[in-house]
């Protein structure tokens, strides 16, 4: 399989992230453009096949920004504000039109991480 996917993992719960939003951007130098915006289902995967496929998924930098505030929000952590957490922006480059990326976040109120996954 070729192109973009994701998924989130809530490990503060230690279950799939459901009902966060994710923005997609492609990155041209200074500018930023919107390619897509998505939901993560009840398995914190995203409905639908990857994010970016076909003509779209090509070599470039690339942001996905996750709104982990109003996910956690609703999960009823107590988040301060402004909250420690809100908007989680991640940068990456595609090099390889012919690969797929997979981009996962772990997430919890004050700390995340990623990782380039399979």
């Amino acid at each position: 399989m070729t192109g973009l996917t994701t998924h989130v993992l809530d490990t503060a719960l230690g279950i799939p992230a459901e009902g966060l939003h994710i923005d997609l951007y492609r990155l041209t130098g200074e500018a930023r453009e919107k390619v897509k915006s998505v939901v993560t289902n009840s398995d914190g995967r995203i409905d639908g096949g990857p994010i970016l496929s076909g003509a779209d998924f090509r070599t470039g930098e690339y942001e996905l920004v996750f709104h982990a505030g109003q996910y956690l929000r609703r999960q009823g952590f107590a988040i301060s504000e402004p909250p420690f957490l809100d908007v989680i922006p991640i940068r990456f480059g595609i090099s390889d039109e012919q690969a797929h990326y997979h981009v996962p976040l772990l997430l919890s109120p004050f700390g995340y991480s990623t990782y380039r996954g399979s």
